[in-house]
């Protein structure tokens, strides 16, 4: 059993397929880096980022809200929809909690679990939220439909010190200059299977993720959405999140190689990033494409990808 104070050890190689990503993840980088964008430019080209990773994040949870609601609850150009006023409000926290998100990654913050709690507030509760004490009881992952026990996460009991092992485990992590996407992919694996709170997991562990790749140097000028990528193909990232075939945390996920969800994860921010910097390349040249609500977020729509 996790004792407070014990660092996370998880169980990856680092395979031909992770270095590949790593790689262009990399190209993607230095090439956004060095692409002058006129300021105003990017920073349009930052709030679409934001508000489709906003979108996309609240949505893979059921938010019933589609892109353009979404952006007129955000702007309070409409500020109520019948009957969805608990959309409204999850869409508006993850926008604030995104936005604090980017400026303590900016002031280099360390990710302490003080950070972890206000951030799941900043999600559940708002702004003005005080800090989220992890939970008191067990919870259980069910199939939405046919109501099957998907995953049994950890025991109340051992949500601190597991908590407090992944935090730890960050901090000797980046002291060992092991990649930033290694760290924040990994790190975002462990939040949403420690599960330490009853609602909010996948969208304060993607905030994680998010919080980590920009304080690292991985931001991209905020002109990326991963969310997006995650709900586009909701089958392939609950399915990587599965690794192990047992559905109890103690029958073999506690120590689970991750190396599959590694691969998944590294993939997709590779993915991310190429067709963020192609947008920006475009962006940079012949101005901002037109948006569409339905189509992807890159410079021409990809069906399929």
């Amino acid at each position: 059993m996790p004792s407070s104070g014990s660092a996370w050890k998880p169980r990856y190689t680092l395979s031909p397929a992770v270095v590949r990503a790593l790689l262009e993840v990399e190209a993607a980088r230095a090439a956004v880096e060095h692409t002058p964008i006129p300021a105003a430019v990017e920073e349009e080209l930052r709030r679409r980022a934001r508000l489709r990773s906003t979108h996309y994040s609240t949505r893979i949870e059921g938010n019933r809200l589609t892109l353009a609601e979404a952006e007129q609850a955000i702007t309070g150009i409409r500020a109520r929809f019948h009957g969805r006023d608990r959309d409204v409000s999850e869409v508006r926290n993850y926008w604030s909690a995104l936005l604090r998100i980017e400026e303590l990654a900016a002031r280099r913050a360390p990710l302490t679990e003080e950070l972890l709690q206000r951030l799941h507030g900043w999600i559940e509760r708002g702004a003005r939220a005080k800090p989220s004490p992890y939970r008191d009881g067990q919870n259980l992952i069910r199939d939405s439909e046919t109501g099957a026990i998907v995953y049994i996460p950890p025991e109340a009991k051992d949500v601190q010190g597991l908590m407090a092992g992944l935090v730890e485990w960050v901090a000797r992590a980046e002291e060992e200059d092991l990649p930033v996407p290694v760290i924040a992919g990994l790190a975002h694996y462990q939040f949403v299977t420690i599960h330490p709170y009853y609602d909010g997991n996948g969208r304060t562990g993607r905030l994680l993720a998010t919080f980590l790749l920009h304080r690292g140097g991985y931001g991209l000028h905020g002109v990326f959405s991963l969310e997006e990528h995650h709900a586009r193909d909701l089958a392939a990232y609950y399915r990587s999140l599965v690794t192990h075939p047992h559905h109890n945390y103690y029958e073999g996920r506690d120590a689970a190689d991750l190396t599959p969800w590694l691969e998944y994860f590294l993939e997709t921010l590779a993915s991310v990033f190429t067709a963020a910097k192609e947008y920006a390349l475009c962006a940079a040249s012949v101005g901002l494409p037109v948006k569409s609500e339905d189509s992807q977020w890159l410079p021409y729509s990809t069906p399929g990808r």
